[in-house]
């Protein structure tokens, strides 16, 4: 279980807008490609005032170039249980 202070804490040490809402996305249990898909599907359905927190196991390599295309802004933070990307809209 991850704690949720360190969640926190890795989100602030990004330059993701504080003063946003934050939807999680715990994707450490997901097989591939699920953390993939689910982060996009997401992010389709999201306005430009909310921040995206995803919880995975390992950096989502994959994700960056198509969070790149889709213009969206992000930073990857790793705790000691986790790694922690947070998307947005710049």
């Amino acid at each position: 279980m991850v704690d949720a202070t360190a969640v926190d804490d890795a989100v602030s040490e990004t330059d993701a807008p504080a003063d946003r809402p934050r939807e999680r996305l715990d994707a450490r249990e997901l097989p591939p490609p699920e953390p993939l898909t689910e982060t996009l599907e997401r992010l389709a359905d999201f306005d430009d005032e909310r921040v995206l927190v995803q919880v995975n196991d390992r950096a989502p390599q994959h994700l960056y170039p198509k969070l790149d295309d889709r213009g969206w802004a992000y930073e990857t933070v790793e705790t000691d249980d986790a790694v922690v990307t947070v998307v947005w809209r710049s």
